[in-house]
């Protein structure tokens, strides 16, 4: 298990997030985050029946990126690099 700067355990994060899990953390809909599924803008892999999506944590900051990249070239400022933390 991960630790912190004093040696507690920190908890992990999971590796693949639900469309209810991405939607929290972008501030939008379910149905929004499906779209963007569905449509191949984010990458996803499906598990079991229908509609059961799952977006790896890492690819959903691939996507953020990418959304900044896109806005950095639109208004011609800077790359953004990464979140400050």
């Amino acid at each position: 298990m991960p630790t912190d700067a004093a040696g507690e355990p920190t908890p992990r994060s999971p590796r693949f997030l639900t469309l209810a899990d991405v939607a929290e953390i972008l501030s939008t809909s379910v149905a929004q985050v499906r779209a963007l599924v569905q449509s191949g803008e984010l990458r996803h892999i499906q598990i079991g029946g229908r509609q059961q999506y799952r977006i790896e944590a890492v690819e959903l900051e691939n996507y953020i990126q990418r959304l900044y990249a896109e806005s950095d070239a639109k208004t011609g400022h800077a790359q953004h690099v990464g979140r400050p933390d």
